[in-house]
Order: structure tokens, then C-alpha cells, then sequence
């Protein structure tokens, strides 16, 4: 069994390192750290959803209610991180580009609070901006050399349960008033 685990971290190590290869262009990496900035503690993300409550007054309470599910997700993505403790990924085939504040690695955050984002105010938009948003933000991560890739998967599966759980809230209350 440990074998395995041995084997399939191995495995991961080899994808990451191989991403971050073809990925890693200064302009990228660039990109790839004002991601990580925009998207730290889920900060940007908040704030996005704070401009739409300023800007849609007719829907100001959805969007509030929005912003809130996507510091919510945030918030689960370290629960669980808390529980799983897996560390980054160190080995001399992948570089970090980037300061991380934890030392754990299970979800990637960035990628929960990022899809539970697009996903949410894609509801309130009506626009899908979850392409859009999502695959850069994943990407970054691995640029940065700061997560494995089964850690931005599951990041973004998170994000994705959680915005559209509070996604179909917010639509059943608007049908109601």
C-alpha cells in the first residue's frame, strides 16, 4: 500500500514538473503570481463580489450572500487541509515561485475559492465565467510549482459543490420574491 502512495506521488511529481516546464515563461510566471496575489485568503474574490454588490443594486443582497459563500469555500478548503496535512511538493524537479502561508498543500484554495467564485457570480452575471476564471487560476498553480496536480482538481471540485450548492439557494429565493 505505501508503495502505491510512493508511486502515485511520483507520478504526480512527473506531471507537475512537466507542466511547470512547458508552462514556465516569464510572462507566465508573472501572470501566474498576480493570480496567487489576487487570490490569496480568497481576498480578490471577495472584493469582486463587493464591486457587483456596489454596482446590481436590484440583486446587492445575492451578491453579498455570493461573496460570503466564496470566503465559505475558502474556509472549507482549510478545514480540510487541517485534516489531511499533506505537505507542498518538494523535490528538485519543480521550482517554487511563490511564498504559500501554509506549509499544506490538500486542496489548493486558490483553486476552490476561484471556481466556487465563477461559479457563483456566473449565477448572478448570467454570463459563464467559470473557462474564463478557473483554468488560468489551476494552471497558476502548477507554474508556481506550489501544488500537485490532484490538489487544484480537488480544489476546484470543492469550489465548484460549494458555489453551486449556495448558487441554487440564491436562485430558489429569487424565484420566491
Amino acid at each position: 500500500m505505501l508503495k502505491k502512495a510512493i508511486s502515485a506521488g511520483s507520478r504526480e511529481i512527473k506531471v507537475l514538473a512537466t507542466a511547470q516546464r512547458a508552462l514556465k515563461r516569464p510572462g507566465a510566471v508573472r501572470a501566474a503570481r498576480g493570480l496567487s496575489h489576487f487570490g490569496e485568503h480568497s481576498i480578490g474574490w471577495f472584493a469582486a463580489g463587493l464591486v457587483g454588490a456596489a454596482v446590481d443594486r436590484e440583486h446587492r443582497k445575492d451578491w453579498l450572500v455570493a461573496a460570503a459563500g466564496v470566503v465559505g469555500a475558502h474556509a472549507a478548503s482549510i478545514a480540510v487541509k487541517r485534516v489531511v496535512r499533506r505537505p507542498r511538493p518538494e523535490h528538485e524537479s519543480v521550482e517554487v515561485l511563490v511564498g504559500t502561508p501554509s506549509k499544506l498543500s490538500f486542496p489548493s484554495s486558490h483553486a476552490t475559492s476561484t471556481t466556487a467564485a465563477a461559479v457563483l457570480y456566473s449565477g448572478l452575471t448570467g454570463r459563464n465565467l467559470v473557462p474564463a476564471l478557473v483554468p488560468p487560476m489551476l494552471a497558476s498553480r502548477l507554474v508556481l510549482g506550489v501544488h500537485y496536480p490532484t490538489d487544484v482538481l480537488a480544489g476546484a471540485a470543492l469550489g465548484g459543490a460549494v458555489g453551486g450548492l449556495l448558487r441554487r439557494k440564491i436562485r430558489k429565493r429569487g424565484s420566491r420574491s
